[in-house]
């Protein structure tokens, strides 16, 4: 079926991810210094652990709006009022990672696709620990049409949520969703031509069997698209969260 054919593609590019990796020398793709540390025994690609450290909030953030918070709550006073799906991201789209998470879509530079899912994973996890969010059953990637996927030759919301599964243990559902409409880039879009852009593009393709979904997606920006996602579920009272790389606030919150 349409809806499969995702994974075979990821597949393919993160075996050519891989094959990279052994074989260029590793430099940070925003200092290029040569990358000599290793993270808990493992190597780390693409990006250095300093301007990794230096990306990342330095602050909390309110995971509705992304405004910066003094203590950590899951919202601001503005977003407490209606309670928005929330956002979880280690980072600023903005921000000098931001760089990075648009290389992964669209220069295909997935060399620091591992070590921004890691502190992705962790900043899931350090909200866990701390009461503020529950981990859903399963993670659920944002899907493409079959004609951008066949431009593009791979979903790298489909990668991240790969990854993502792997280092959390959670399991990832790359067929509970389509993208049954080939939608216009949303770069450039303002936010009232997103939601007429996205409007029933997504479709289910079975019952959903789950209580607690997260949806993963490299950045989110106006939200228009996981909250149109998120329509389906909410008819069906599962609970949503967004998880992305980095998440690009409105404009004066940072």
């Amino acid at each position: 079926m349409d809806w499969q054919l995702p994974q075979a593609y990821s597949h393919r590019l993160t075996s050519f991810a891989h094959w990279l990796r052994r074989h260029l020398p590793n430099r940070c793709l925003l200092c290029r210094q040569d990358i000599r540390q290793f993270d808990s025994g493992k190597p780390q690609t693409g990006i250095c652990h300093h301007c990794l450290v230096a990306g990342l909030y330095q602050h909390e953030v309110c995971l509705g709006c992304g405004k910066r918070m003094e203590q950590l709550q899951a919202y601001c006073g503005h977003c407490l009022r209606h309670k928005p799906m929330m956002v979880i991201a280690p980072c600023s789209y903005h921000q000098s990672l931001g760089e990075l998470v648009s290389g992964i879509k669209y220069q295909q530079q997935c060399a620091p696709l591992t070590a921004l899912v890691n502190v992705l994973a962790v900043r899931v996890m350090d909200l866990v620990a701390r009461g503020v969010i529950t981990l859903p059953q399963v993670i659920v990637p944002v899907p493409l049409h079959k004609n951008r996927l066949q431009q593009r030759g791979f979903n790298q919301a489909w990668l991240i949520a790969d990854e993502l599964s792997r280092q959390l243990g959670i399991p990832m559902d790359d067929s509970l969703l389509v993208r049954n409409i080939d939608t216009q880039a949303q770069a450039g879009l303002d936010g009232q031509a997103r939601r007429r852009n996205c409007a029933d593009a997504f479709n289910t393709t079975k019952a959903i069997p789950y209580q607690r979904v997260a949806l993963i997606d490299d950045v989110v920006t106006t939200g228009t698209t996981v909250n149109e996602i998120g329509k389906l579920f909410a008819a069906d009272y599962v609970h949503v969260q967004a998880w992305c790389l980095a998440r690009a606030e409105a404009p004066g919150l940072l």
